[in-house]
């Protein structure tokens, strides 16, 4: 068992501690911001109450994905965690429809922040250590602000991947101290490459991969982060159409495959092209993807050919259909 292996184990099994090497956080304040934020994304918002959060997705005019995004509400702010290789992208995007009477301000605070993620089936218990009182219970993105030996720290229910644990923001300047402190407490650090592991396995879709404009966020497995109750918003009624009339012509799905492929090797069924792979890994466990393949062709447990590979289609549990 390599050492990605045995970390990823740790990440499902005891506590694994994650340092994301740069993540995009925007921050939104002003009366109006809620409201905002609203407008341009598919998730209820502005009903959400400080300490409160959700996903929610940016899409283009015509219901095309951008960027999956979690928010964060406080009592003078939103803090928005987006990809960062869509922040500036974002920052354009949400300013482009920022009217001279909204009370909204839009600020890049990247780098004020580094964002940890504690994952595993024992976290919850470091969390009482540290002494969190909000639990996996609790809806995801709940968040509250402790202090953890001096050090201000906002948790937040929920991983980006799909495993129970919590995600924390913490100030640039302090992210060493909080690291060795949870370190000590027993978090095992996992590496970059084991996390991209456990972020295809569990198919958390990533922009440039999955999350493009050539796709929709319902193929892309992310109906928890769109409210179909909502008013309008940038692409509302493109995805309201789709869920009205059952419009979802692929979907999001993990494929094992047999021997190596190229990423462009199409996904074909009896002859005939399914669906496209996305990405690409090679781990102690085989040869793993994510692959859009078509609704009609089927889903878990089909058999399809990719060139010279025979591939096999799982579920993935980070998405909702």
């Amino acid at each position: 068992m390599s050492r990605y292996s045995e970390q990823k184990q740790v990440a499902k099994k005891e506590v694994a501690l994650y340092q994301y090497p740069d993540y995009g956080v925007i921050q939104l304040t002003g009366e109006d911001c809620l409201q905002f934020l609203h407008n341009q994304t598919t998730n209820e918002v502005k009903s959400l109450k400080p300490q409160q959060g959700c996903h929610t997705v940016f899409v283009n005019s015509t219901g095309r994905t951008l960027d999956l995004a979690t928010v964060y509400v406080t009592e003078e702010k939103v803090l928005l965690l987006v990809s960062p290789q869509r922040t500036e992208f974002l920052m354009s995007w949400l300013d482009r429809y920022l009217f001279p009477m909204d009370r909204v301000t839009l600020k890049n605070v990247s780098e004020d922040y580094t964002v940890f993620t504690i994952a595993g089936e024992k976290s919850e218990a470091m969390g009482k250590q540290l002494g969190i009182t909000i639990n996996w219970e609790q809806p995801f993105a709940t968040h509250e602000k402790i202090t953890i030996d001096a050090v201000s720290v906002r948790i937040a229910v929920g991983t980006e991947i799909a495993l129970p644990g919590y995600t924390l923001l913490v100030s640039s300047e302090h992210s060493e101290h909080l690291k060795q402190i949870l370190t000590n407490l027993g978090a095992a650090s996992i590496e970059q490459s084991a996390w991209e592991e456990l972020t295809l396995e569990q198919g958390r879709p990533l922009p440039d991969s999955e999350l493009t404009e050539d796709h929709n966020p319902l193929e892309a497995g992310l109906w928890n982060a769109i409210s179909f109750d909502k008013g309008c918003y940038i692409g509302q009624e493109t995805i309201a159409r789709l869920n009205t009339y059952q419009g979802v012509k692929q979907r999001l799905w993990g494929i094992k495959l047999s021997q190596p492929v190229d990423l462009e090797t199409p996904i074909t069924l009896e002859g005939k092209k399914v669906g496209k792979l996305t990405r690409l890994l090679e781990t102690d466990e085989g040869i793993k993807g994510l692959a859009y393949i078509r609704t009609k062709a089927g889903g878990e447990g089909l058999t399809v050919q990719v060139g010279e590979a025979t591939g096999e289609v799982f579920a993935l549990p980070f998405l909702t259909h």
